[in-house]
């Protein structure tokens, strides 16, 4: 494992980072490796953040350069992923994106795999994504409070549905704090990306 690659992706030195991928790849070390040295990484940024060292900027440059990594490596050469799949999805009458997005690549980064259903989704479309990718968590984003009823509705649907045992809802969002959490009938609330995280990766 390259301890440069870790060090360069835990203090954001995004040429570093590329450079280092870059020689990794042309001296014929698996993409699982070099995956796994980003993810490590990646760690390091997290705890940074919990300590407050790191600030959502920083969390936001990470996935950054995260994203800009990927072209450059066959993730699917990495084998399955370490933590199983996590549907994530923006409720209906709600496009907000941001969130959702850097959640998304954060948990990625982690080692999850994450399928984004994007934006506007209504219930059938969460169901749909449950019967399809099976996942342990969904994860439902909601910025507006006028919407906290939709969400409720939609995890109403999904238990209707025979699809809630085995499954963990979480919701995420600027205004989603606990109480919210159960008027919505979640499992969980996530703050934060780095809460996400270390829900999604838990044994």
């Amino acid at each position: 494992m390259s301890q440069k690659l870790v060090d360069a992706m835990a203090d954001l030195q995004e040429d570093v980072v590329l450079e280092e991928v870059q020689a990794l790849k042309a001296g014929g070390t698996p993409a699982a490796e070099i995956i796994d040295a980003l993810q490590r990484g990646m760690t390091v940024v997290g705890r940074r953040f919990e300590g407050q060292e790191y600030f959502l900027s920083e969390l936001i440059m990470s996935a950054e350069i995260f994203n800009a990594v990927r072209p450059l490596l066959d993730f699917a050469a990495a084998g399955p992923s370490k933590h199983g799949t996590v549907v994530i999805g923006t409720i209906y009458q709600d496009v907000h994106d941001i969130g959702k997005n850097i959640v998304s690549t954060v948990l990625a980064s982690h080692g999850v795999d994450v399928v984004d259903i994007g934006v506007d989704v209504p219930a059938q479309r969460f169901i749909d994504a449950i019967r399809t990718h099976k996942p342990r968590i969904l994860g439902i984003s909601c910025l507006l409070t006028t919407c906290f009823n939709n969400v409720r509705t939609c995890i109403a649907a999904i238990e209707a549905a025979g699809l809630r045992g085995g499954l963990t809802i979480v919701v995420g969002g600027g205004p989603v704090d606990e109480a919210a959490g159960r008027f919505m009938g979640a499992d969980a609330v996530c703050k934060d990306a780095m809460a996400a995280v270390v829900l999604c990766t838990r044994a």
